[in-house]
């Protein structure tokens, strides 16, 4: 019989409950932090040479050259032509609904002249070039490549660069194929803190980046964040997440597996239900423990349901809105009636929110279009999923014409001249007509 928490929302100490439930700590820690910063100052200053020691040392490998680190156009298609026919149509199915969707993110350039001349606006460009962080060896995921990949390339990015190890020369032909279809420019099979410190600072083979971008494991992601600044980054995860708000009328099958389907990330993966009909929590806690034995990861399940999952109930779907927005969950399930209705009028904060009995937060993570690259650990308060936007950046516009100037000036001398900046009035008043 799994352990699984069941919380009420009418119980005294719910909050606090929720919120231990709710705790996990991304910080690294000394030994991860002072290893890190050990291979960043190393590539930094070795380039290289550092990167090949590195990989030989974690990876497994013999490579000598640093040209050997780098896949050609003609290895890609070759992991592309070794695939099934079956495994090729669904990567290039996922990878053009990935594309269509990300079309509709694109940002344009406007402006307006005002009346007296003045033309002011927002001009988007994309990002130079971008690097991607890809898990290699077993851990490989073909769908983030495409993920990370296409909104770059549909924003216009001219460069990406992938980074992917192959411990003990182990590569994933999905993953290379995936490259070759999402139009990756160049891959080289490293991995770990030096990829990331080479794509942050360059090497003399492998170019310096503007924004990294991809999942990876401590080690990266502590890397990630103390290279930030020096390129940009797209966030540092946590573990998956997933709620399901239910009404209590859905095959609880279904929701079991729903549930499943994030906790079969790893042990740290959350799983939360919410919902009003206790007696239907029950039935979906009596498929969870038949359905788990069918599963191949259900070691990794029952660790993660037992760890961090949670059976919520409550009074009515409009608490239940409630405690999702708090949660602010990566992935939410509203499997319910009207879920489109609900989702516009109740939820507020969701990485992506999955409407319907049959909307399965799998296809998010493989086909759907939508990024399945989103926020967790309860950011999706503040912070949206990724996509072609982030590969896009802005630069305000501002043409005064001569009478602009003038009377632009007059409002400026004011204020700078508040300030104490004599200069600033200066540069303004020069323009001002007399």
């Amino acid at each position: 019989m799994l352990d699984i928490k069941r919380l009420n929302s009418n119980d005294g100490n719910f909050q606090q409950a929720l919120d231990e439930l709710l705790a996990w700590e991304s910080v690294s820690d000394k030994q991860v932090f002072n290893t890190v910063m050990e291979i960043l100052d190393a590539v930094k200053l070795k380039g290289n040479a550092a990167v090949i020691e590195y990989t030989n040392r974690f990876d497994g490998g013999a490579y000598k050259n640093a040209a050997d680190l780098e896949l050609s156009k003609d290895e890609l298609e070759r992991a592309l032509a070794s695939i099934s026919t079956e495994q090729r149509q669904a990567l290039e199915k996922a990878a053009q609904r990935v594309r269509d969707y990300a079309e509709h993110q694109k940002m344009e350039s406007w402006s307006y002249t005002e009346a007296d001349g003045t033309v002011l606006g927002q001009q988007v460009t994309s990002l130079d070039r971008v690097g991607l962080y890809v898990p290699g060896g077993k851990a490989a995921y073909p769908s983030s490549v495409l993920m990370n990949a296409i909104p770059a390339k549909v924003a216009g990015v001219p460069e990406l660069i992938m980074v992917v190890p192959t411990p003990n020369g182990e590569s994933n032909a999905l993953v290379l194929a995936a490259a070759a279809i999402a139009g990756v420019d160049r891959v080289f099979t490293i991995g770990g803190a030096q990829a990331v410190a080479a794509l942050a600072y360059g090497t003399e083979t492998i170019p310096a980046v503007d924004k990294i971008v991809g999942p990876g494991n401590i080690y990266v992601a502590t890397a990630k964040r103390m290279v930030f600044g020096t390129v940009g980054i797209d966030m540092i995860a946590g573990p998956s997440e997933i709620l399901v708000l239910c009404d209590g009328k859905t095959e609880p099958d279904w929701i079991a597996m729903d549930l499943f389907s994030q906790a079969e990330h790893d042990e740290d993966a959350q799983s939360i239900l919410v919902c009003p009909d206790a007696a239907y929590i029950e039935q979906v806690a009596a498929s969870v423990e038949k359905l788990i034995k069918e599963m191949p990861r259900a070691d990794i399940i029952k660790a993660s349901l037992e760890a961090r999952a949670a059976f919520i109930t409550v009074d009515d779907l409009d608490q239940a809105a409630d405690i999702s927005n708090y949660i602010a969950p990566e992935h939410l399930e509203l499997s319910l009636d009207d879920a489109q209705q609900f989702a516009e009028q109740k939820i507020k904060h969701a990485g992506a929110i999955f409407m319907g009995r049959y909307t399965a937060e799998a296809l998010g993570d493989y086909c759907a279009g939508p990024n399945h690259v989103l926020p967790t650990s309860r950011t999706a308060r503040f912070s949206s999923p990724l996509g072609v936007y982030d590969f896009q950046k802005r630069s305000s516009l501002i043409g005064c014409s001569a009478d602009g100037a003038s009377v632009l000036g007059k409002t400026a001398s004011v204020l700078a001249r508040g300030e104490g900046l004599v200069a600033h009035a200066c540069s303004a008043e020069y323009r001002i007509k007399k």
